[in-house]
């Protein structure tokens, strides 16, 4: 019989007491409640005193509730907890397992959109986010728009996709913020993001006389059309030629040179409601020609358009001749004669903002290379785009990149192109394995919420030049 009651007490206090916690998250937050459940595993749950401790320490006192609820009010609330039952009527005493809380503080949602601009019978996607991504669980969002809008969109107002993310075709200022548990537990509100709606006139890139070629010393006027309606327009161009047109509805070249050589759209902006724009038009290219066989080069190392201030730069004149001089257009788009420091062929350049500008080869018997642009970052803070200076020829692979002056490799990177979003997840290089001419147009990169400046990426044909440029 002795023996029969060792066994019957032992086996009941081998099941030990458990503490689990109610909502069961990786982490919390400043603001939210945890609620924390003591089973003794027997007996009633009435037949216990209750104690909730935490690293080692009495944090609730004895309760009759074996449920202990509480308001996480800073992040001094991380650590282990336990709780511990004693028997009433007796000193026998039973601990449970340790559960370790994260508390983070109150988070700030994100918000990101693919495009700005709601094209013609289109729509923008808009997507929401609770970093950080780990504590990310359990999260339902709400929408808003325009500033004093306190009411949630609902179906009716956007079209809702995966948890997160929505479609919207209506322009306004939108903010989103997450929320979860009940009582809702709220994050705060992300920045506002001003969504624009395009008109549907359509420009139309015209070139009067309609050549696309022409010759040195030949005039030419580039025009941007817009039809339809009375409205009067701003109009502003896109262009990878080294000379940049006005922001006016023509533009005469006079005494054409290859520096007029390039693409060039337009875009209209209505001076009654500025925020209103057209879509960019196509692309129309236009080539100066001089006739001449180039036998120049110029080749840039490291092989990149965009550079830090006090970076180390050479560009190097290569050819069938003996004296080669590398010749800049400013930004401002004054004509430097030669690199202020030539050793040989080769200009040597400890960059500064100065030395953003447009960079040929010529001969001393006038032969020329193609032209390359070369952009300076000011903010020694932010990232630049890693990009080819040469245009990529068709079929060819190319890899984009992101970096710091820190850190040359990253990897948590955003890519666009011509503005536009081009995944929704993040990567460390943008990898394009057959180029086409699809692919030709302005990139940038984002990195911890700071954005690259822009590079025209070139495409050309076996026998086709184009000139690369930086916006």
């Amino acid at each position: 019989p002795q023996i029969v009651c060792c066994l019957i007490v032992c086996l009941c206090w081998i099941l030990d007491a458990v503490l689990t916690i109610e909502p069961s998250w990786s982490s919390y937050f400043i603001g939210e409640s945890v609620t924390f459940k003591c089973d003794m595993n027997e007996g009633k749950d009435t037949d216990w005193y209750y104690t909730i401790n935490k690293d080692g320490r009495e944090y609730a006192p004895y309760r009759d509730n074996k449920d202990y609820t509480f308001e996480i009010s800073s992040t001094d609330r991380s650590g282990e907890y336990q709780c511990s039952g004693t028997w009433k009527g007796s000193h026998n005493r039973k601990n449970s397992n340790t559960v370790f809380i994260t508390v983070l503080d109150k988070p700030k949602a994100k918000l990101r959109a693919d495009n700005t601009a709601v094209p013609v019978g289109g729509s923008v996607t808009l997507t929401c986010s609770v970093n950080p991504s780990s504590s990310s669980s359990g999260w339902k969002y709400y929408w808003y728009r325009d500033e004093k809008s306190s009411e949630a969109l609902t179906t009716q107002d956007v079209v809702f996709h995966s948890n997160g993310q929505i479609s919207v075709s209506q322009e306004g200022l939108y903010r989103c913020r997450g929320g979860r548990g009940n009582p809702v537990y709220y994050t705060e509100d992300s920045q506002s993001v001003r969504i624009w709606k395009t008109v549907s006139n359509r420009p139309v890139v015209t070139l009067y006389p309609n050549w696309s070629e022409i010759y040195r010393g030949e005039t030419i006027t580039v025009r941007c059309e817009i039809h339809g309606g009375d409205t009067e327009w701003d109009y502003e161009w896109e262009t990878n030629s080294m000379i940049k047109a006005p922001n006016q509805n023509k533009y005469r070249i006079r005494s054409a040179s290859s520096s007029n050589s390039g693409n060039y759209r337009c875009k209209g902006r209505m001076k009654s409601s500025q925020h209103k724009t057209t879509e960019w038009s196509d692309s129309v290219t236009l080539t100066v020609s001089d006739n001449v066989h180039s036998a120049a080069s110029l080749t840039v190392s490291p092989d990149r358009v965009q550079h830090f201030t006090s970076d180390s730069v050479s560009l190097t004149c290569e050819g069938n001749f003996t004296e080669g001089r590398v010749r800049k257009f400013s930004e401002d788009g004054r004509l430097y004669s030669v690199c202020r420091r030539m050793t040989g062929s080769t200009c040597d350049i400890n960059t500064s903002k100065s030395d953003t500008g447009v960079y040929w080869c010529e001969s001393g018997s006038g032969e020329f290379s193609s032209a390359v642009n070369i952009t300076v970052q000011n903010d020694g803070n932010g990232p630049i785009l890693v990009s080819p200076v040469h245009p990529v020829t068709e079929g060819a692979s190319v890899s984009l990149s992101c970096s710091l002056r820190t850190q040359k490799i990253l990897s948590n990177v955003f890519f666009f192109h011509n503005d536009k979003l081009l995944q929704n997840d993040t990567r460390g290089e943008l990898k394009i394995s057959a180029v086409s001419k699809s692919d030709e147009g302005f990139y940038k990169c984002q990195y911890s919420g700071r954005e690259s400046a822009q590079s025209w990426m070139s495409v050309k044909g076996e026998s086709s030049l184009y000139v690369l440029i930086v916006k």
